[in-house]
């Protein structure tokens, strides 16, 4: 096999080659499915599954993560190239019925990580058995904690980007909600920005019969939610949009007891670092200036959560040629960003590259009906965990030859 131009026949012949043991690691990773930064289990199944590659691993200090380098030996032109897979599972039941999963209660693995840190090892076996043909440094990033817990900024802070040194990175994700082998991403952002909203409204409890001698906090908390969104459709501008979603509305423990107290719970979602900067001011000024305005009390803050996820348009572009190489039909281009979030974005702040899409509706079955991430149904095409191994070395091996020409 030569480098020099892309064989897609090779490279869809090693991941048809890997898929047996790839759905055996993904059914077995499936059946224990852990939660969080830690995920002793699912590290041990991969570091098992690499053993004895040509691989140098460097441990996470703060999480189970890990990565592994593997250093080509066809010379070396200075590229690195980092691949990104995710570990973790969602704290839910899965009610799939398949004989392989989850055994463990209030577990499973609902958004495809199972399948993404399979992929990435056959993508590293099939890399390894061609180390001498590699003309640069792939680096195999195998992350737990991207449901919410930050694990690829973790990662980060514990200096393992730093001692991988990558040029580009490009992470794949599954999708049900797509026809099986298509690939789809796009330039710029792809995925929104996630901050978590409070609000608390303080007024004057008392007889619910009597709210004159009270300073009921109930009306002022609504008004501060048709407020904010009223912000957002005539102050934000509709090409570069925010949502903002309060979920909880927490207040009062009887019928004729006028709370205290009330407090909000929410979500932020934005696509640029500006308009999330401008939302999380107007929430301190809406809700103060509210409260104040009917003699309460309020206080809104943010726990800042991940950043939006842009792809650098050459690793969109790289990407593209890729999945069109290995199928001429196998591309689409996102048309719009999806306002979920993800924490590819801390490694794409530090590092050009591109995340991606790739569709595994089971076979069948209409992509647009199937029960989506996170789910507790959700199921994916497992035949197409082939495509997403080739898909990673073609990435790779691509960049590492040409880097994003």
């Amino acid at each position: 096999m030569s480098l020099d131009t892309l064989d897609t026949a090779d490279w869809t012949a090693a991941g048809e080659a890997e898929l047996d043991a790839v759905v055996a690691l993904r059914r077995a990773i499936h059946a224990e499915p852990e939660v969080g930064l830690h995920c002793p289990l699912t590290t041990a199944k991969a570091k098992a599954a690499l053993a004895g590659l040509p691989l140098e691993i460097h441990d996470s200090r703060s999480t189970t993560g890990f990565i592994a380098i593997l250093r080509g030996q066809r010379g070396d032109n200075g590229r690195t190239v980092l691949l990104r897979g995710d570990m973790d599972a969602l704290p839910m039941q899965e009610e799939t019925g398949l004989p392989f999963a989850s055994t463990l209660a209030g577990r499973m693995h609902a958004c495809g990580h199972d399948a993404h840190t399979a992929m990435l090892v056959g993508a590293a076996r099939a890399l390894a058995a061609r180390r001498d043909q590699l003309p640069g440094t792939v680096v195999f990033m195998f992350q737990p904690g991207e449901e919410g817990h930050h694990g690829a900024r973790f990662m980060i802070d514990d200096g393992l980007l730093a001692t991988a040194s990558p040029d580009a990175a490009f992470a794949l994700h599954v999708s049900p909600n797509a026809p099986a082998g298509l690939v789809v991403t796009r330039a710029g952002p792809i995925m929104a920005s996630a901050d978590t909203v409070h609000i608390v409204v303080r007024g004057r409890g008392g007889h619910a019969a009597m709210p004159h001698d009270c300073l009921d906090p109930v009306p002022v908390a609504c008004e501060i939610v048709l407020a904010l969104q009223t912000f957002i459709g005539r102050q934000i501008a509709v090409t570069d949009p925010a949502v903002l979603s309060i979920t909880k509305i927490e207040g009062g423990s009887a019928h004729n007891v006028i709370p205290a107290e009330v407090r909000l719970l929410g979500t932020l979602r934005t696509l640029s670092e500006t308009t999330r900067g401008t939302m999380q001011d107007a929430l301190q000024r809406i809700a103060t200036h509210i409260a104040a305005a009917h003699g309460a009390e309020a206080e809104a803050w943010v726990d800042t959560g991940y950043p939006v996820t842009v792809n650098d348009p050459r690793g969109a572009a790289l990407i593209e040629r890729c999945a069109r190489d290995l199928d001429a039909q196998g591309f689409a281009e996102m048309p719009q960003p999806m306002m979920g979030a993800e924490d590819f974005s801390y490694v794409l702040q530090a590092v050009p590259g591109a995340f991606a899409f790739v569709g595994f509706a089971p076979m069948g079955s209409d992509p647009a009906t199937n029960p989506p991430l996170h789910n507790t149904r959700m199921q994916i095409e497992e035949a197409v965990m082939a495509k997403g191994v080739a898909m990673h070395c073609a990435m790779a091996t691509r960049f590492l030859e040409g880097g994003f020409d």
